[in-house]
């Protein structure tokens, strides 16, 4: 699981050149998640995950703070949280999570991109049964035998702990876990992590052959693109050359 976290990390960073949408996508969940509870990151442990993964994507401090006012300022704007399933090219299977403050819009958009693309909607659970909801660390600096010493000592039980080619580990977790696993990972010196999210992974993953995976690709890039969508996930292992 980690190489394939690690691939697709990569893969966003180097074909996504527009910031600027990685960064509205983070101020707008910043802001939701701010509203919703405190707008601190202390009492509010929702924004606090948020926070965390922005920080592995580097949004600048400026970006935070302005939806963190926002929050605070009282704004009447709100968005729903809405999830949508459905299927791409050979027996591919996508999850879209949104924040919108226009359902109908985001509906319909979403809709048109699978259409489009090779895809077709799902209805409620035709595909998150097959993924499981799972908190992510990477870290760099720390093997795998020092991070589950670690972690025993703590008394904290993990669903996995692997280590890439490259030396980096990634520790998966259950959600519930994941402020204890990223307390515990800073107090014994980490204070930067490669992955921290709480994310969908595919229990079985599929490789594509060329012309399914290029237009699954398609697929994924027009739906990040909406302004709606907050995250995509899916059950494609483009292998190691992405």
């Amino acid at each position: 699981m980690g190489r394939k976290w690690n691939n697709i990390k990569e893969k966003k960073a180097s074909k996504d050149k527009n910031t600027s949408r990685i960064y509205a996508k983070f101020g707008k969940e910043i802001y939701v998640a701010a509203k919703r509870g405190e707008p601190d990151p202390e009492s509010n442990r929702a924004l606090k995950v948020v926070l965390e993964r922005a920080k592995t994507y580097n949004v600048p401090r400026a970006i935070i703070d302005r939806a963190l006012e926002k929050a605070k300022g009282g704004s009447e704007e709100n968005y729903d949280e809405l999830r949508y399933e459905g299927f791409g090219p050979n027996g591919s299977m996508l999850i879209v999570d949104a924040l919108t403050n226009n359902v109908n819009r985001t509906a319909a958009e979403v809709r048109a991109a699978f259409n489009k693309n090779g895809g077709n909607m799902g209805v409620t659970g035709s595909v998150s049964y097959m993924f499981d909801h799972t908190a992510v660390f990477g870290m760099e600096g720390k093997s795998v035998d020092e991070v589950f010493e670690l972690l025993l000592e703590n008394d904290i039980d993990v669903r996995d702990i692997v280590e890439e080619e490259d030396g980096s580990v990634f520790v998966y977790a259950d959600p519930e876990n994941f402020h204890t696993v990223q307390e515990t990972l800073k107090n014994a010196g980490i204070t930067e992590f490669t992955v921290a999210e709480l994310t969908m992974l595919a229990q079985n993953e599929i490789t594509l052959p060329e012309d399914a995976a290029a237009q699954f690709e398609k697929l994924i890039d027009v739906l990040e693109d909406l302004e709606d969508v907050q995250q995509v996930y899916h059950n494609v292992d483009f292998g190691e050359g992405e």
